[in-house]
C-alpha cells in the first residue's frame, strides 16, 4: 500500500525555461549585486552569461559523477566565478544569497497548474507528502513551498544542498524513508527526469516511479529509455496523481 508521495521540484512542481536575453539580464543583475557588496569585477554582461554557463556546466558533471552536492561557497569560487580569481573569504558570506538569486531569477519559473487541489486530494486520500530535489541553493526550497501555496503538505523537505547528497544515489531517498519512518515499498515519486528522478528511485526500490512531461527533461535524458529506464506511469498534468494512486492501493 503507497502511504507517501514524494515529489521533484523543478521540472515537477514548475516548469523552467529562458532565453539568452534572460540569461544576459541574470549576469548583469549578479555583477551589480556583486558591486554593492564592494566586489567590483571587470566584465561585461554577455561575458559573464557566456562564462556561467561553461563553468555551469563543468560543476554539472563534477557532481552528477560524484552525486555530491558541494557547499555554495565551493560552487562559485571554484566553478561558477572562478575565472574571476575572486577568494573564498570574499564569496563565502554571500555565497548562499547568489545561489538562491540563480536558481530564482536565471531562469523563469512558472508553477504547473492544479498544484494545490493534487495535493489537497492527496491528503484528502490520507497520503502523506514530501518533496526531494537536487538544487543549488539551502533556502529556496521553503521560498517555493510557500508561494506555492504548500506550506501545510509537506512532511518531509529534503535537497541536494541541504544533504550533501544528489539524486539518484539512493542515500537521499533513504532519509526520506527515515524521516517518515515508511518503507520503499510504500513510497512514490513524481519527477521530470529519467536520470534522476526514475533511475533515483529504482535505486532506492521504490514502489512507484511517475514520470510528468517536462520540455527541458529529454535531452538530459538522451538515451536512457534504449537502456531500460522506463517510469511506471507517464503523466502531462499533477491532477492524474490521486487516480494513478487508488489503482495502485486498490490492487493491494
Amino acid at each position: 500500500m503507497i502511504q507517501a508521495v514524494l515529489f521533484d521540484l523543478g521540472g515537477t512542481l514548475h516548469v523552467c525555461s529562458t532565453t539568452e536575453e534572460r540569461k544576459i539580464w541574470f549576469a548583469r543583475r549578479l555583477i551589480s549585486r556583486l558591486s554593492e557588496y564592494g566586489i567590483s569585477v571587470d566584465i561585461s554582461p554577455e561575458e559573464m552569461s557566456r562564462m556561467l554557463g561553461i563553468n555551469a556546466e563543468i560543476y554539472k558533471h563534477d557532481v552528477e559523477g560524484s552525486l555530491r552536492e558541494l557547499p555554495p561557497e565551493t560552487v562559485w569560487t571554484d566553478y561558477y566565478l572562478r575565472d574571476l580569481h575572486l577568494d573564498r573569504e570574499t564569496l563565502a558570506p554571500i555565497s548562499e544569497e547568489l545561489s538562491f538569486l540563480y536558481d530564482y531569477e536565471r531562469v523563469c519559473n512558472l508553477r504547473r497548474p492544479h498544484i494545490v487541489s493534487t495535493f489537497k486530494e492527496l491528503q484528502g486520500m490520507g497520503i502523506r507528502l514530501g518533496l526531494i530535489s537536487n538544487i543549488l541553493s539551502r533556502t529556496i526550497i521553503p521560498h517555493f513551498v510557500a508561494e506555492y501555496g504548500l506550506t501545510d503538505y509537506f512532511e518531509c523537505v529534503l535537497s541536494s544542498a541541504g544533504t550533501g547528497i544528489r539524486k539518484p544515489d539512493p542515500a537521499i531517498f533513504r532519509l526520506a524513508e527515515q524521516q517518515m519512518h515508511l518503507q520503499p515499498e510504500e513510497m512514490a515519486y513524481v519527477g521530470d527526469t529519467l536520470s534522476r528522478d526514475v533511475r533515483g528511485v529504482r535505486n532506492a526500490g521504490w514502489r512507484l516511479a511517475i514520470q510528468i512531461y517536462s520540455p527541458t527533461a529529454a535531452k538530459r535524458d538522451k538515451g536512457l529509455a534504449e537502456l531500460g529506464v522506463h517510469p511506471d506511469y507517464n503523466i502531462t498534468d499533477l491532477s492524474e496523481i490521486p487516480g494513478i494512486i487508488r489503482t495502485e492501493n486498490a490492487r493491494c
